[in-house]
């Protein structure tokens, strides 16, 4: 019997928690049935960073690619889930002990519980050291289900540089608290939005045995 897909993207809801002082997320009907005589049509309003989101390295560097820019391959694969609720700064030390071999996409299981309309007080980011340590393996997508892999009040944002300049790739605000560490296929396509700094996703894993 072939495994369902699992959901593990924030709802795009009115409620929904943003980064602070980013633009919340809004839905509204143009035009209605009634109004077009065949047809609603809507539109929304919100930034690209909200919710489950990647980063384009545009977002954290000038140069850096732009979303339409990347191979959309990156973020459709086989990929690992690990737990790591119990550390607040993940660093090499870590993730060394976990057994990473023939891994390159990673998901970080940090948060016990989310509510995806309330933006977190605290959450778990990453050193610096784990960009070195992920292209060492030759991982090339990194998830969590935290806001970001840097803390809200960086402006170095020395973790996101980190992996960009080692070839990884930045998935954030994942809905992880309900899933088992384990092997799964993942699919979390971003939107072809030319020139932009990130985009919505919508993430889903499915299990996959380790000889798949």
């Amino acid at each position: 019997m072939e495994k369902k897909w699992i959901d593990i993207t924030q709802p795009l809801t009115e409620d929904i928690a943003v980064w602070p002082g980013d633009t919340p997320y809004q839905f509204d009907l143009s035009y209605t049935k009634k109004q077009t005589g065949s047809v609603n049509i809507g539109q929304f309003t919100t930034s690209v960073h909200t919710g489950t989101h990647v980063d384009a390295p545009f977002h954290f560097d000038n140069n850096g690619e732009k979303i339409h820019q990347i191979d959309p391959n990156i973020y459709i694969g086989p990929v690992k889930i690990i737990d790591v609720t119990e550390h607040k700064m993940i660093d090499r030390s870590i993730l060394e002990a976990f057994d990473l071999r023939g891994v390159k996409r990673l998901l970080l299981k940090t948060e016990k519980e989310r509510d995806p309309a309330s933006f977190p007080k605290e959450f778990s980011v990453l050193d610096t050291d784990v960009g070195a340590y992920l292209k060492e393996l030759g991982i090339f997508l990194i998830g969590t289900d935290a806001p970001s892999v840097d803390p809200v009040d960086s402006k170095s944002v020395s973790a996101h540089h980190a992996l960009y300049k080692n070839g990884v790739y930045i998935l954030e605000n994942l809905l992880l608290n309900k899933v088992e560490s384990g092997y799964y296929e993942l699919i979390a396509l971003p939107l072809k939005l030319v020139g932009a700094d990130g985009s919505p996703v919508r993430a889903v894993i499915r299990p996959i045995d380790l000889k798949t």
